[in-house]
């Protein structure tokens, strides 16, 4: 199976610098599986968009698969209680 490229939104670089460092080392740890295996188990598609997310720890992974370029965009990372909502 061919590997997916991991790409980033900007706007995650400055949501990623409000989580502490021990859980950001978690997060890009997961991201990096995303590319094996973009539709893992535990990956959920969100209903009002074409984007997934998948969870660690308290945080959310907010992502977009493009199978016909084999790449995955990182949308948005947050906390569970936030992640979802639009500002």
């Amino acid at each position: 199976m061919a590997k997916y490229k991991i790409t980033f939104k900007k706007s995650v670089a400055k949501d990623l610098r409000s989580i502490p460092f021990k859980d950001v080392a978690r997060i890009l740890e997961r991201i990096n599986t995303l590319a094996d295996a973009p539709r893992m188990e535990g990956c959920v598609k969100l209903a009002a968009q074409e984007h997934y997310r998948v969870r660690q720890g308290l945080y959310r992974i907010v992502y977009e698969i493009r199978d016909e370029v084999l790449v995955v965009h990182v949308v948005k990372v947050g906390h569970r209680s936030s992640v979802y909502k639009s500002s």
